[in-house]
């Protein structure tokens, strides 16, 4: 099976940069081939990714959205059939639309053991504003078709502004992960991870909600632990957990994009004792999610609050996990693990952007956003 990746990117954008940090951390030892599209008569990188061992077959008559589909559908098979390789890349102009060069690899490719791996944008955050408005057709083409968009020179703008152009790509693609930490911190393999997919928050913690519940008796009559079928792998004993960090007002006006999903199950949920009430929650019901990405900055008693209040199920619904991973005002980044009535909350590496995932029962949505933006 042969992976193919695209990344598009208006002029300038940084996809060549993007892609030498990928060849370089992230798919060193594997057998790649580059395929480049320049709009004009030089390919202007070719040389410069040479350098990396890697194969580059130039097509500078065109754009293979257009005047070279069909070239570019034989130069495809062809670097299949010469190179076999495991990884194909493919950088088209940067006044391709994305939408026409995801069709073209997929009508060249229709009889070859291949896979459209992904597709992504990369985006000049310092121009993102200049490009919707001046080259609407194109730029927003890529944005509206990528799985993921990397936003390049985040480094030279505020967290105001990087907020900012999130929100103008949410209104053209709501579901594609934003990569927003400057790239000089961040793992090419961490990158990589998240263009494929890898680093889903919200798939790590409904498969972890989902083995808790699979791997426990549904009769939790005598058992304490807050919300005792879903005490997380404890011994069945009752946790007191202080937290370092007491109520903490903060204004900080945190900008995110916010998402949730029903997830129907057939599980007794949860039998627990809450504030001298008991509770049942019948199979009929469904497990939430709620997420947010945010490239908003956080410090330790802020998160420290933040966990203390999700305990409080008349006021955010009945959370059962919760997970992120945020920058940190003080420098560096903040890792936070939450069950209810624990938590934690460490020191972590960089990620490519700040997110949050929650999954419970009755979650009140409106009332995590405020909490988390808070």
């Amino acid at each position: 099976m042969t992976k193919i990746d695209i990344f598009s990117g208006f002029l300038g954008a940084g996809k060549t940069t993007l892609i030498g940090k990928l060849l370089k951390e992230a798919l060193a030892g594997t057998k790649v081939v580059l395929i480049e599209n320049e709009f004009g008569e030089i390919g202007i990188d070719g040389g410069f990714l040479q350098e990396s061992g890697i194969e580059i077959k130039e097509m500078n008559s065109g754009c293979i959205c257009c005047s070279l589909v069909g070239d570019f559908g034989a130069s495809l098979k062809e670097v299949f059939d010469t190179y076999e390789p495991e990884r194909i890349l493919i950088e088209p102009s940067g006044v391709g639309k994305l939408s026409d060069v995801m069709k073209a690899v997929q009508e060249a490719m229709t009889d070859r053991d291949v896979q459209l791996n992904s597709a992504v944008a990369v985006v000049d955050a310092c121009k993102c504003r200049m490009y919707i408005k001046n080259f609407g057709e194109f730029f927003v083409n890529q944005i509206e078709h990528a799985g993921t968009i990397v936003l390049s020179r985040t480094d030279k703008l505020s967290e105001e502004k990087i907020s900012a152009c999130v929100e103008m790509i949410r209104e053209h693609n709501a579901k594609a992960t934003i990569v927003t930490t400057p790239w000089d911190a961040l793992e090419g393999k961490d990158i990589l991870e998240t263009i494929e997919g890898a680093g889903d928050l919200e798939a790590e913690l409904m498969r972890e909600v989902m083995e808790m519940h699979d791997g426990h008796d549904h009769d939790h009559e005598g058992h304490h632990h807050g919300h005792a079928c879903c005490h997380h792998g404890h011994e069945e004993h009752e946790h007191h957990h202080e937290h370092e960090h007491g109520h903490h007002e903060h204004e900080h006006g945190h900008e995110e994009h916010g998402h949730h999903h029903d997830h129907g199950h057939d599980h007794d949920c949860c039998h627990h004792d809450h504030e001298g009430h008991h509770h049942h929650h019948h199979a009929d019901e469904v497990f939430t999610t709620w997420g947010m990405e945010t490239p908003a900055v956080y410090t330790r008693e802020e998160i420290g609050h933040i966990l203390q209040e999700l305990d409080k199920e008349e006021e955010y619904g009945l959370v059962l996990r919760a997970k992120g991973m945020v920058e940190n005002a003080d420098g560096g980044w903040i890792y936070f693990d939450y069950v209810p009535q624990e938590s934690n909350v460490r020191d972590g590496k960089p990620v490519v952007t700040g997110k949050f995932c929650v999954i419970g029962a009755g979650l009140k949505e409106d009332k995590l956003a405020e909490l988390f933006r808070s």
